[in-house]
């Protein structure tokens, strides 16, 4: 027997961001950002609220000039009139010490502040601006996740490393310097912060880059060095299917080692396109680990010879529809529901065997087998569906099963 053992988890402190807790052995939290000009209220607003009802735990949002931060207050008050505990996390760049200086409701309506030590200034002027922000999150209790980045990594540190890397007689890539540079960083950057004030329990660290291996890498190498608490994210992961399957990979592979206590999907959006899809990614991905649970899953066979018809597809796809339609409900009235398997399969090879192994599953007919569609409950065999009206009659029997199991945890 092939022994699966539950993932171990890199030890890390506990960060608290509003009434989510971040490390320290708690849940692996999902993270998303919004696209919108954070001085556009409405518009930030709704998206939001999107982002937040899609599952989305923590939001951050661009705080880039004087009315993004007089926005970032309203935001917050909106958001509290209408009951969503959202935290909001303010991304800064450049002019972020001025920002919190100059918007004292902003700096406090934030529940958490991004700093990128590579754009937090330049030449003298860095180390002053970087403690000016790390003082204003100490006066006003705020968590800060310290970003750095390989597009805007420290110079003046890269350019150190790379001198000295100049002088071995077998010097390391140009790719082990941007990642050391980016660890140190990160780390150097975590224990200044210290330094001037901020607890280690205010402190999450997070260092992007856009391809998969260096992520693995910086990332192992971070979780080596420190216990911070650690935000994952491919940077600029990309479009469709190669955004999704980069940032998966990355991801998982850290998760699986127990890396990581937060999580997005950094994913470029079609024109106009559903931004939730990157909340949507980062649950899958801890569904499909077994890391935590959002949805009930929906097993269905890919179609092969066996089943020329869609039917068992379009079955498939209309259950997971009545899964996301009623989940908002069921969520409140039947705890547990989320972790529900349910089979939709296409003919007799492996439908019933599928069918056994999920709580409901529905095998159907595939090409010349007669026209029964047995349903197996809890691994046994409870119904037999004939006719025009079986994807109906599998919603009715799917209901049931969520009443009769989840109803009474509730």
């Amino acid at each position: 027997m092939v022994a699966i053992s539950e993932i171990k988890r890199h030890k890390t402190h506990a960060v608290k961001v509003r009434h989510i807790t971040v490390g320290g052995g708690a849940p692996v939290v999902v993270q998303s950002m919004t696209n919108t000009d954070t001085a556009d209220l409405d518009k930030t607003f709704e998206q939001v609220k999107q982002l937040y009802l899609a599952g989305s735990e923590i939001i951050r949002v661009t705080v880039n000039n004087d009315e993004a931060a007089i926005g970032v207050a309203k935001l917050r008050d909106r958001l509290d009139k209408e009951n969503l505990e959202v935290p909001l996390v303010g991304c800064f760049h450049y002019n972020g010490h001025t920002l919190l200086n100059d918007h004292p409701s902003m700096a406090q309506a934030l529940d958490k502040y991004r700093i990128n030590p590579g754009n937090v200034g330049f030449g003298k002027k860095r180390d002053s601006q970087y403690e000016q922000m790390i003082e204003t999150a100490i006066k006003y209790n705020k968590a800060v996740r310290i970003g750095v980045n390989w597009g805007s990594l420290d110079q003046a540190l890269a350019t150190k490393l790379m001198d000295e890397n100049a002088k071995f007689d077998t010097p390391r890539s140009s790719d082990e310097i941007m990642r050391e540079t980016l660890v140190e960083s990160a780390l150097m950057s975590a224990e200044k912060a210290q330094e001037i004030g901020l607890s280690k329990d205010k402190i999450i660290l997070s260092a992007k880059v856009s391809r998969v291996q260096d992520l693995i890498a910086v990332y192992g190498a971070l979780a080596d060095r420190s216990n911070y608490a650690l935000h994952l994210g491919l940077t600029e992961a990309g479009m469709a299917s190669k955004g999704i399957i980069a940032t998966a990979l990355g991801e998982g592979i850290l998760l699986q080692q127990g890396i990581g206590d937060t999580i997005r999907a950094s994913l470029t959006p079609e024109p106009n396109g559903d931004r939730t899809l990157e909340v949507r990614v980062c649950q899958e991905i801890l569904q499909a680990l077994n890391i935590r649970s959002f949805m009930p899953e929906v097993s269905a066979c890919p179609g092969c010879g066996r089943t020329t018809s869609t039917y068992f597809q379009e079955l498939a796809q209309d259950i997971q529809r009545h899964l996301d339609i009623n989940m908002p409900i069921w969520a409140k009235d039947y705890p547990g529901v989320e972790t529900m398997k349910v089979a939709v399969m296409g003919c007799i090879v492996n439908g019933p065997g599928e069918s056994k192994h999920a709580d409901i599953g529905i095998s159907l007919p595939g090409t010349g087998e007669s026209p029964v569609a047995p349903v197996f409950t809890d691994g046994k065999k409870s119904h037999t569906l004939r006719g025009d009206n079986i994807a109906q009659e599998f919603h009715d029997l799917v209901d049931n099963y969520v009443k009769n199991r989840f109803g009474n945890a509730a």
